[in-house]
């Protein structure tokens, strides 16, 4: 053999074991990679039970779409919806080879190890060549650090992945999790938010235009960078084209389309944004913020769309109305003469509470009317009329002099909130302006709830004048003393203790020694007077307080305290003689509810905003009515008999008790601090509530088959100034709610119990009413409690009145 030869044999021999050295090197290396990287991957079959986080909505009781939670904002599109040229457009652009590879092209990563030592020392970012398998794996398993232990990792995944999904159940996965931009996941909330179409509805160049994010949404803005965009869905549509699903000619007519964003109409939303926060609430105590913010909940709420801007315009006019009476408080602001006005108004993001109110610069004050320029840049004047309301405010919520000319409320450069009035004139305006008013936001707030007294259903609430000024709920958070809107809980345990409404109690002074050095407790009536003997009624109609108190220590309080938590208004209520007279705190929604409670016969009823949650498969998992219905029909209806539900209410008051209190409170419409709800002709009761000093004002009234609870009051607790009580700050909220909500309702009179019998009688006296005599009652009593002596029974009580010796009569007694 020659020595050449040998030469040849040798490097030949050399190589071989250098390449399968090399070759065992490699597959060590490999594996040991594979049992480095793969030992602690996350566990890719849970992608087989993969639920994407998706849309909760909720919606009032008629439908109407209140709010939508999410953090993604994704629609599910299961594969077989997806138009298989919104398929192939992303096969195009992503992963070119994604039917045939086993989860890595190989290829792909050849040329991208290239161009990356080519592009080693130039900084540009390293690329990819990530298949569609591999971007599965790092969206929905691994992080997006861009390093090459999380490529290997994914690489490991993908391969696993390939080998457990099909190629449909990967796509299906990918097109839905992917981001593309705006806010935006997944190919339908994307054609959503470019196009405002369903994905059956897009054309060629629309879907081209999607498959062209992924690499980087905000590169491709369709308004910011609409070169770019253009740029990349036509290089879309010419890959289409080489892997031969379009035709080259269908690229290019494509191609000349020009890029056209339809954005999606507005949602229309049904604003109650004090209702739809408490659910919001609710729901994530429930069950967490993941499954709100992600879980795809459906859930139907109690709210009535009618009753509900009915309650928050009728919050709104009472509280201003009550302002108005208390004088204006000055400007927004004030502007110098050397600011830009114009400009500096357009700066100014104050929340007014009222869409027609705008904010406005005083530019010229005269005697009988000032001059404007509105946020929007219109002239008009403001009348003398239309200021006079807007007396200075002074502490105390006392008023400054009369206004007689617009100088004494206004002057230039003041930054104020005016209401243009169409059609309005003034012969203090100029005809070639508009008039608009002066306007005020009320420093008082309050909340008001409308209740279905036989479910516990909330139809209607609001929180406050208006929640872009102030998120706190007064209707649900708020824990203020009820004052005299509890009086008809302790009426209710003397009734059942054997009292009749008339009964006969003592109004006279009362005085009790509290312990030492706390001095003596001395409680008055509102009108610092007092009456003498009178009825339980006409306690309750006129809200006397030393009759409550009075009653209250005969009584005790141990049955105050009971009533008050069964009823659920307060728990754990001291037991003082202050409690009796409303001193103990509750909420707007718990006395509303108590007071349902009355007119629905005593029943117990819980107050909720939701009456069914669905989750994103349609299964119902929350009810607020748990009733079962063995033989309720939902398919081939024939007329049959409709089922009877059980009536699984618990008993809280007796019935005939109950009809006894909303007789009574009847007359506090029809009589007493109620009374100006009487013209509007419904059968209606309820009671008034102002705590001491006028802090807080209630109204807590009802029709035979509606609640309504009405609070007013400042934040920061003061008094709402002299003579204000619940008769003139609450009570015209309610009669005005009512007045449009039972506006087209028949008029339904109160159902009477068994058990109770009618009787006339003299209201003073509580006595059977004589023949011929007049201004009588009809008085509600229990099956053989009613009087049997007529009205001279009285006769001869004056020393007993005096002394306050209690007498037993066939209606109760004096106290």
């Amino acid at each position: 053999m020659s020595k050449r030869k040998k030469i040849w044999i040798n490097i030949l021999g050399a190589t071989t074991v250098v390449v399968l050295v090399g070759f065992v090197c490699a597959v060590v290396g490999l594996l040991y990679l594979l049992n480095s990287y793969g030992r602690d991957l996350p566990d890719y079959h849970q992608l087989a039970n993969y639920e994407p986080p998706v849309v909760s909505r909720i919606y009032a009781g008629d439908g109407s779409l209140l709010s939508e939670y999410a953090r993604q904002k994704r629609l599910f599109v299961p594969i077989s919806a997806i138009p298989k040229p919104l398929i192939q457009a992303f096969i195009s652009a992503e992963d070119k080879t994604f039917y045939t590879h086993g989860g890595i092209d190989y290829l792909g990563v050849l040329r991208a190890v290239l161009v990356n030592v080519k592009n080693a020392f130039s900084g540009r970012r390293p690329v990819g060549a990530s298949t569609i398998t591999q971007q599965v794996a790092k969206n929905f398993l691994l992080s997006g650090v861009v390093s090459y232990e999380r490529k290997i990792k994914e690489a490991i995944l993908a391969y696993r992945i390939e080998r457990a999904f099909t190629k449909d159940e990967i796509l299906e996965l990918y097109l839905n999790e992917i981001y593309l931009g705006a806010g935006s996941y997944g190919v339908a909330a994307a054609s959503l938010y470019y196009f405002n179409k369903s994905l059956d509805e897009l054309t060629l160049e629309e879907m081209a235009y999607l498959a062209a994010l992924p690499k980087a949404p905000n590169n491709y803005h369709p308004v910011r960078k609409y070169d770019a965009a253009v740029g990349r869905r036509n290089w879309v549509l010419g890959r289409m084209a080489e892997e031969g699903y379009i035709s080259k000619q269908e690229a290019s007519e494509a191609g000349q389309y020009p890029l056209v964003v339809r954005k999606p109409e507005r949602t229309n939303i049904f604003k109650a944004e004090y209702f739809t926060e408490e659910v919001r609430r609710e729901l994530k105590d429930l069950y967490g913020d993941d499954e709100l913010y992600g879980g795809g909940l459906f859930v139907r709420t109690t709210l009535s769309p009618r009753f509900q801007a009915i309650a928050e315009r009728e919050l709104k006019n009472g509280l201003i109305t009550y302002d108005r009476r208390h004088g204006y408080k000055g400007p927004v602001t004030r502007f110098s003469k050397e600011e830009d006005w114009q400009a500096e108004l357009a700066k100014l993001d104050v929340p007014l509470g009222i869409d027609s109110w705008q904010l406005a610069v005083v530019r010229d004050v005269q005697e009988e009317r000032a001059s404007i320029l509105t946020k929007d840049g219109t002239l008009g004047q403001i009348p003398l009329d239309e200021v006079k309301w807007a007396r200075k405010w002074l502490k105390g919520e006392y008023l400054g002099p009369r206004i007689k000319a617009v100088s004494e409320v206004l002057a230039v450069g003041d930054v104020i909130i005016v209401e243009q009035l169409p059609g309005a004139k003034s012969d203090q305006v100029d005809p070639d302006f508009s008039v608009y008013g002066l306007r005020q936001i009320p420093e008082i707030n309050g909340g008001i709830v409308a209740m279905d007294p036989h479910t516990g259903r909330v139809l209607a609430l609001s929180g406050g004048f208006d929640y872009s000024l102030s998120e706190y709920n007064r209707a649900t958070q708020a824990k203020r003393q009820p004052g005299s809107a509890f009086k008809p809980f302790v009426y209710a345990v003397a009734l059942e203790k054997g009292f009749t409404p008339s009964s006969l109690i003592l109004d006279a002074p009362f005085v009790m020694e509290q312990g030492f050095g706390l001095g003596k407790w001395k409680p008055k009536n509102s009108s610092d007077k007092f009456y003498g003997p009178s009825t339980l009624r006409l306690g309750l109609e006129k809200s006397r307080n030393l009759m409550t108190v009075r009653l209250a220590q005969y009584i005790k309080m141990d049955g105050i305290v009971d009533i008050a938590d069964r009823m659920g208004i307060t728990h754990n209520l001291p037991p003082l003689l202050s409690m009796s007279l409303g001193a103990g705190d509750t909420t707007l929604m718990n006395l509303t509810a108590a007071y349902g409670m009355i007119v629905n016969g005593g029943k117990k009823i819980t107050p909720t905003l939701i009456d069914r949650i669905q989750d994103r498969y349609g299964d119902t998992i929350f009810r607020h009515d748990k009733r079962e219905c063995e033989n309720c029909q939902v398919e081939d209806w024939q007329y049959q008999e409709e089922p009877k539900l059980p009536d699984e209410r618990k008993r809280v008051l007796d019935a005939v008790t109950a009809y006894q209190l909303v007789s009574m409170m009847e007359g506090v419409v029809q009589r007493g601090t109620g009374i100006r709800i009487r013209a509007l002709g419904k059968p209606l009761a309820g009671k008034t509530g102002t705590s001491n000093d006028s802090f807080d004002t209630w109204f807590i009234g009802f029709s035979p088959d509606l609640v309504v609870g009405v609070f007013a009051g400042f934040d920061t607790p003061r008094s709402l100034g002299n003579r204000e009580e619940g008769a003139s700050v609450a009570v015209p909220i309610f009669r005005d709610f009512m007045k449009q909500a039972l506006r087209n309702e028949p008029s339904i009179p109160f159902r009477i119990p068994p058990g109770v019998r009618l009787v006339r009688v003299n209201p003073k006296t509580g006595q059977i009413a004589q023949a011929g005599e007049k201004n009588t009652i009809l008085e509600a009593f229990r099956q053989g409690t009613f009087p049997t002596k007529t009205a001279d029974v009285l006769d001869g009580f004056n020393s007993l009145v005096q002394t306050g010796t209690k007498v037993r009569t066939g209606t109760g007694g004096i106290y």
